[in-house]
């Protein structure tokens, strides 16, 4: 055969070579929305509770008459929050479990994903399936409840945590969550009106400024959910004293106030435990410290949960646990725990470690390194040291000071 003959022969190979790998790579990819496209349309339920409540939600919409919203684009509007309670409902109830978002609500959420995000790579949340019973009266079995809140990161929306605020619910807690019109993505109000947050107000933006001004940027949004979390309790207080419907009256046991948060969220119930000493015990769930508790720590028990940070080694990461340090030794010593998930990713925190879609994605994710757990693992490993630090330090449960590695759970590293 001469050379030209050879030549050919050898481009024909390459280009059926090319071929194959483009089909192949066509049939993957064509095999991946597949599998994507029936993900989204299958239903799929939040991790049970591990608890042995039942779970109610009820939803509120309270307006403070006596502040302004700091943060709203018009000035002298009043603070108004959409409010989202879980808590432990009577056993025997007929009526059936809650939708997971009210449709209106649901309808704006995937309005703002669109069409490639919203119908193909997310869930489908009409088929999302939660654990609660829609206003369903509290339990019986206890006089009084402690009460914790629960504060979503940055900008997202309060039920995107849903999983975390029932478990907690279904061990004898009633959780309270928020969002605030302006700085989270989006809140629908029982009325119909629509909010979503402003530029100025996105958190997120704040990353890659200098130091001083990310903090001074952070610091206007941190200000105001702290502000808000003021405005909960007092309206709490007033619930448990005179509720028009009867179901929280006397409920709440406002002596044990536990506050947690994600990102933005944790470094918010940090900041409010160091401010307001309603708060009896608080964790901040992978969230930067920002605030004066920095340099002044506060005196309440306290846990720090971080995800696997072991693959970061800048400086912004090492300041950031310098930071947690300095809070952490300043801590009562019966009181204190910090501790990493082996293999948790910061994101998953929330109901998307539930909902996260592909094993092929997964699968990849895995690989390069960017989740080294399940999801739903990081949420049961979350969960079981949620409400066992909360046993121990707000219900008196535990042994003091708690002890929280399990063989059940042997992703928890304890850090000192």
């Amino acid at each position: 055969m001469d050379a030209p003959t050879k030549q050919r022969g050898l481009a024909r190979r390459i280009f059926r070579g090319f071929a194959i790998l483009v089909m192949l790579g066509v049939l993957g990819i064509a095999a991946l929305l597949f599998s994507l496209w029936v993900e989204h349309r299958s239903a799929i339920t939040l991790p049970a509770p591990t608890g042995a409540f039942a779970v109610g939600r009820a939803i509120y919409d309270w307006t403070d008459d006596a502040n302004v919203d700091a943060l709203a684009p018009v000035a002298g509007t009043k603070r108004e929050l959409l409010v989202w309670i879980w808590y432990p409902a009577a056993a025997g109830q007929s009526a059936a479990t809650d939708e997971y978002l009210p449709a209106p609500l649901r309808e704006e959420v995937e309005r703002d994903l669109g069409a490639v995000l919203g119908g193909l790579l997310t869930r489908d949340l009409s088929k999302v399936h939660s654990h609660s019973v829609r206003n369903a009266d509290v339990s019986p079995q206890e006089r009084t409840y402690p009460v914790v809140i629960m504060r979503a990161g940055a900008s997202s929306e309060v039920w995107n945590y849903s999983t975390l605020a029932e478990d907690l619910a279904s061990h004898g807690y009633i959780v309270v969550g928020f969002d605030a019109p302006y700085r989270t993505s989006v809140v629908v109000f029982p009325d119909g009106r629509v909010m979503r947050r402003t530029p100025e107000n996105n958190a997120e933006l704040c990353e890659g400024q200098e130091q001083t001004q990310r903090e001074r940027c952070v610091s206007r949004v941190l200000t105001a959910w702290i502000a808000d979390i003021a405005f909960v309790l007092d309206r709490l207080e007033g619930l448990n004293t005179s509720d028009p419907l009867g179901k929280f009256k006397a409920r709440l046991d406002m002596t044990r106030v536990g506050v947690f948060g994600h990102s933005l969220g944790g470094a918010t119930a940090l900041q409010f435990c160091h401010d307001d000493s309603r708060c009896k015990a608080g964790i901040d769930l992978d969230g930067q410290p920002f605030g004066s508790v920095i340099q002044e720590g506060l005196h309440q028990p306290f846990m720090f949960v971080l995800s696997d940070h072991t693959r970061e080694a800048d400086a912004e990461t090492r300041q950031i646990k310098a930071n947690i340090q300095s809070i952490y030794d300043h801590l009562p010593p019966d009181g204190r725990l910090q501790i990493a998930i082996r293999g948790a990713n910061h994101f998953l925190f929330s109901d998307d470690g539930a909902l996260l879609k592909s094993h092929i994605l997964m699968r990849t994710l895995h690989a390069l390194g960017v989740v080294g757990i399940d999801g739903r693992r990081q949420l049961a490993v979350t969960v079981y040291s949620l409400h066992s630090f909360f046993d121990t330090y707000l219900k008196g449960t535990g042994v003091s000071p708690l002890k929280i590695s399990s063989p059940l759970y042997p992703e928890i590293q304890v850090l000192e």
